[in-house]
């Protein structure tokens, strides 16, 4: 069809792709097109504005590499990866759900690791946290054999893969449930950081005048066949972040109880006070096992970064 107006642009656009012979692929790419150049429309988009969104495409690409993944990055400022999240999990949004963010920084090959054993491997400042953590169906039943994936920052404000001071795998663990479905380790009680700012996502942080931080949390993957693989963030209510995370990542659901002790810890005589626990349960749904893409897949080398904080305007 010869274009004759805007008009006519959409229409033959959607006719092009019906050929598209996966029923699926067909359906997103038809409301892709139908979206996309509603949006051209609504906010008449300039012919200026279009080459810099084309910009900042291509900049999300030029910032991911094996270390960092700037376009996950860029979806969890936009809120778009808690959408997803939300819609495929707990009932499409509508209940209560353990799912939650992946995150940019998850590793597929963490090191095994034996139920009470520590995930540091390296120094790293911050006080002792002990952690249990329970796995069950939506019947109670206790999960066994379960692979659990852990990971989560130093107090320092960086994921291992980020910080070449860091041993490979720190604060990092696979651990498999007992029969009573439990996994628990030791660790650091986790901090808040600040994500990166010195790409795409820096640029809109800074033009809506946000800061860029997350609130401390732990980052938990679930894997068993038989199961949809659970992954799953819990966070800390203390945390000044709490109710304006950079990355919308925080359900009311998934606020942990870090338990503070002041006391000398019985289990272990190393143990300074103060030192904290925590006891959380996940409900883990029947479905397909599928673990996701990693992210990333290497370590940063060099210097440690320098990762400035945003203040709110």
């Amino acid at each position: 069809m010869i274009i004759e107006s805007e008009k006519d642009v959409t229409p033959v656009v959607l006719s092009e792709y019906e050929r598209v012979k996966n029923p699926r692929l067909r359906e997103i790419t038809a409301a892709f097109i139908r979206h996309l150049h509603d949006f051209a429309r609504e906010v008449r988009l300039t012919e200026e504005e279009f080459q810099a969104a084309m910009g900042y495409i291509v900049a999300l690409g030029k910032h991911t590499n094996e270390t960092h993944n700037e376009a996950v990055l860029m979806s969890g400022s936009l809120g778009f990866s808690t959408l997803i999240c939300l819609l495929n999990n707990g009932n499409r949004g509508q209940t209560e759900t353990d799912a939650n963010l992946l995150g940019p920084f998850w590793r597929l090959d963490s090191p095994r690791t034996m139920n009470g054993d520590s995930i540091v491997r390296s120094p790293t400042p911050g006080a002792v946290l002990f952690v249990d953590a329970l796995f069950h169906d939506v019947h109670g039943k206790p999960i066994a054999g379960a692979e659990v994936d852990v990971w989560h920052s130093s107090t320092e404000g960086f994921y291992e893969n980020q910080d070449p001071v860091q041993a490979d795998m720190n604060l990092r663990g696979k651990f498999i449930t007992d029969a009573d479905g439990h996994v628990n380790f030791r660790s650091i009680k986790p901090a808040g950081y600040p994500i990166p700012i010195d790409g795409p996502v820096g640029e809109l942080l800074r033009a809506a005048g946000r800061h860029n931080m997350r609130p401390a949390h732990l980052h938990f993957l679930a894997y068993k066949p038989s199961f949809k693989t659970l992954i799953s963030q819990v966070y800390d209510p203390d945390d000044k972040h709490i109710n304006n995370d950079v990355q919308f990542g925080v359900t009311r659901h998934l606020i942990g109880g870090y338990v503070r002790h002041d006391e000398p810890c019985a289990s272990a005589a190393d143990v300074k006070a103060p030192w904290y626990s925590l006891k959380h349960t996940f409900v883990m749904e029947s479905g397909t096992a599928r673990l996701p893409k990693p992210p990333i897949t290497g370590k940063a080398q060099g210097e440690r970064p320098q990762i400035p904080h945003l203040e709110p305007t």
